[in-house]
């Protein structure tokens, strides 16, 4: 029995069973921890940030002035190669995380436990030391012993003289933003797409429902961390590639010169300024203009403040899929020559997979790469799209539940103010008051017959010419929840845009 239907987190734990990602984990006996042939760090200063409610700590961090050391959790110790745990993990591929719960690829006493960086504990690691001087890297399996756990929170806080930490700790963490500044603004300089995200974080109450939601802008502290997990992969990436050895890459390939064409032709449509173009667009030039567009699209929707949500969402889809191969093929989107997924095994089947190839190329290791690289890299491929929409299902869920609740405090006549985000042929969708989302079917739309421009970005009346173009403003009302599908309904709250 899963629990009564009135409880969000019982819906979300269904939702989990009904997707399959609910079952018995294979039998594994974890072998003992050994520290022979590894590296003794436990005396330097390792710590690991992550947000509030992570479980689960795959990377550590030790900052000098000339060099920057990352510790990765060496699942692959805990995990042999072929063992029934290693099928059953390539299999899942992924953890699966929905608000307040996660279906973890490894079993919990590994992934929270003995694979876990936690503090002041010993933990088995594969380190990658770089000389920040050089760019040189080095790489070895080690032992650390972390002596902090920080929330991004926390990292913000002492960096801001908020909190206060040992000394030692904050002139770490002050050293950690110089160096990933750096690396950030020449990620960027040579032609990286500049992206803003934010995600969307629940807060839930003590009688199962969901209290509140707020979209979370990547705070800055998780530039700390993220550019030196890219950094990391970069290094194993570039061994690896340059010694013509399979793994499974991270690779995003440069996007097709048609669909750069087509996405300058309708940021132009929206008065969105667009990089020049030169007169025979090639496929390094569609990298390079895509890179340029998504910088411009950033400082106009931060100027302008409109189409902060649809304006990125175009630069996004007109981009080719990130995915998985046995072969390096770059990454465009970071403008890396080579990039594999390494900073996170307890996670990620394919970084246990990189894990794997690095060791045998340092002789630290004999365990065999999977004979079906090609086939796995497509089965990966897959497991992360499914578990990403499974995820935004979990969202949409959550959302339902909580506008249910504020219009049941509200009324159901209550207006919201919000934003046309995307456009098909039987409508559009909005984003209203922050976080919420819902379907504006172009039936509703009364008075004419509108259809999808050429370009699809506007719904044009046939005989009014009045439009509903993307990024524009708009106020609805809720017509319909269905909270189960995570689906909403909106209609105008009065006749056309604002």
């Amino acid at each position: 029995m899963l629990g009564r239907a009135d409880r969000i987190e019982n819906v979300l734990e269904a939702l989990l069973v009904q997707e399959g990602e609910r079952g018995e984990f294979e039998p594994f006996d974890a072998p003992e921890p050994s520290f022979e042939g590894r590296v003794d760090l436990r005396g330097e200063l390792a710590f690991t940030i992550d947000p509030e409610t992570a479980k689960d700590f795959d990377d550590a961090l030790t900052l000098y002035d000339d060099r920057v050391l990352v510790h990765i959790a060496d699942v692959s110790w805990f995990v042999p190669a072929g063992s029934p745990l290693d099928r059953g993990s390539a299999e899942r591929a992924f953890s699966v995380y929905v608000p307040g719960l996660v279906a973890p690829m490894l079993p919990p006493r590994l992934s929270d436990d003995l694979c876990s960086l936690r503090p002041d504990v010993d933990r088995l690691c594969v380190t990658v030391e770089v000389e920040l001087a050089s760019g040189e890297a080095r790489f070895y399996r080690s032992v650390i012993r972390s002596k902090a756990r920080l929330t991004y929170g926390q990292a913000e806080a002492i960096l801001a003289g908020r909190e206060r930490v040992e000394p030692a700790l904050e002139e770490a963490l002050r050293r950690a933003e110089r160096v990933t500044t750096e690396l950030r603004d020449r990620r960027f300089a040579r032609g990286a797409l500049r992206i803003e995200s934010a995600e969307t974080a629940f807060t839930f109450d003590g009688d199962g429902g969901v209290a509140e939601a707020g979209r979370e802008a990547e705070p800055h502290a998780h530039m700390l961390v993220e550019e030196l997990m890219i950094l990391a992969n970069e290094m194993v990436a570039e061994l690896l590639a340059g010694r013509r050895r399979e793994a499974l890459y991270r690779v995003h390939e440069r996007p097709d010169p048609q669909s750069v064409e087509l996405l300058l032709a309708k940021l132009a449509d929206l008065g969105v300024p667009t990089p020049p173009v030169p007169e025979h667009l090639g496929p390094s030039d569609a990298a390079a203009i895509a890179g340029a567009a998504s910088e411009q699209v950033t400082e106009y929707v931060s100027r302008a403040g409109r189409g902060r949500d649809a304006f990125p969402a175009l630069v996004l889809r007109a981009l080719k899929q990130a995915r998985y191969d046995p072969r390096n093929l770059g990454h465009s989107g970071l403008a890396s020559t080579a990039y594999c997924h390494f900073t996170s095994p307890i996670r990620r089947y394919p970084d246990l997979v990189c894990h794997r190839a690095l060791l045998r190329e340092l002789g630290a290791s004999d365990d065999p790469l999977p004979e079906d690289l090609a086939e796995l890299a497509e089965h990966a491929s897959v497991r992360e799209r499914t578990a990403a929409q499974l995820e935004y299902l979990a969202d949409e869920i959550c959302l339902a539940w909580l506008l249910e609740r504020r219009l049941f405090e509200l009324g159901w006549e209550t207006v919201f103010e919000g934003e046309i985000v995307g456009l098909i042929p039987s409508g559009l969708f909005v984003r209203f008051a922050e976080v919420f989302e819902g379907f504006l079917p172009a039936r509703r739309l009364l008075g004419d017959y509108f259809e999808l421009n050429p370009l699809g970005t506007a719904l044009a009346g046939r005989r009014s010419g009045k439009t509903y173009r993307l990024g524009d403003p708009i106020e609805v009302r809720i017509e319909e929840i269905r909270r189960s599908e995570g689906k909403v309904e909106v209609a105008l709250a009065r006749r056309g845009p604002i």
